[in-house]
């Protein structure tokens, strides 16, 4: 039996994997306009608009229908595991696995993670699949791999939080004047703040620190993503992290992170994902 690789739009993976995943897309609208992510919406096309709109877009889950559609294009003797975004963010994994239950071929995990922290363990659950692993025994080996990912990020401006409502006015005021570049981490299922930097010199050099402390396993999928039109500011990030790169990985995977990710955090974010050595946060 064959297995194939399901996600959601929110899964950021390299390009070299999405196209052998089946990605069932989440809905955002910006003011009137509604759109698939990822169909007839991309990542480009979402930050072009998120850079020039009035309107903060919305994002929706996918619903039980969206991956029945998938689920039925299944082979006889085809199986599948789900990854989707964390469940405390979105109910894009209840969704899934409410349409599992009609499918015995099926399997859904909770990442626990967004985009390419969720990515990277779509990644890993691809290699496993490719090394021979069975549909349970890779269901079960994904629930306790998933806490070894770790995702830090640093976000460039505060104006998108303001936007949402997660912040203040006068804190998105004070951020902005004071140069404050915020980084966050998944813990948990749930986004968290790991601290604050002054400039983006500084929030690069608290990155290293925290990706330093966890310690990278570089026999894993190992992703870095942007938010925006442009890499610029990741691009920055890989030259003053040089020294935890050169001569353990052949190159450095980078995608566009997610529209549910870019929604809340705007343009210039800069993120990481991987495997922690130790296995376990530190």
């Amino acid at each position: 039996m064959s297995i194939r690789i399901i996600t959601d739009s929110t899964v950021d993976a390299h390009a070299s994997y999405t196209k052998r995943f089946s990605i069932v897309p989440l809905t955002v609208t910006f003011g009137e306009e509604e759109f698939s992510d990822g169909v007839n919406l991309s990542k480009q096309e979402f930050y072009s608009k998120l850079e020039t709109s009035d309107v903060l877009p919305k994002t929706s889950q996918a619903s039980p229908d969206a991956f029945a559609r998938v689920f039925k294009t299944l082979g006889r003797d085809e199986q599948a595991i789900v990854i989707t975004v964390t469940s405390r963010l979105s109910g894009t994994y209840q969704s899934a696995r409410i349409a599992a239950e009609d499918f015995p071929n099926v399997r859904v995990v909770d990442s626990r993670n967004v985009s390419i922290g969720s990515g990277v363990l779509a990644e890993y659950a691809q290699r496993c699949v490719d090394r021979g692993m069975e549909l349970d025994e890779l269901f079960e080996h994904l629930i306790q791999k998933r806490d070894e990912v770790c995702l830090v990020a640093r976000l460039d401006t505060l104006e998108y939080l303001k936007k949402g409502g997660r912040i203040s006015g006068a804190t998105a005021f004070a951020g902005g004047v004071l140069n404050i570049k915020p980084v966050v981490t998944m813990k948990d299922g749930n986004l968290v703040m790991l601290g604050k930097a002054r400039g983006s010199k500084k929030a690069n050099n608290f990155l290293v620190e925290q990706v330093e402390k966890n310690g990278v396993d570089y026999e894993n999928p190992i992703l870095l993503g942007y938010t925006g039109t442009s890499d610029a500011m990741l691009q920055e990030y890989i030259s003053d992290s040089r020294t935890l790169y050169e001569g353990k990985v052949e190159h450095l995977d980078c995608e566009q992170l997610c529209s549910v990710i870019g929604t809340h955090a705007g343009p210039g974010a800069v993120a990481i994902a991987f495997f922690r050595k130790n296995g376990s946060p530190l």
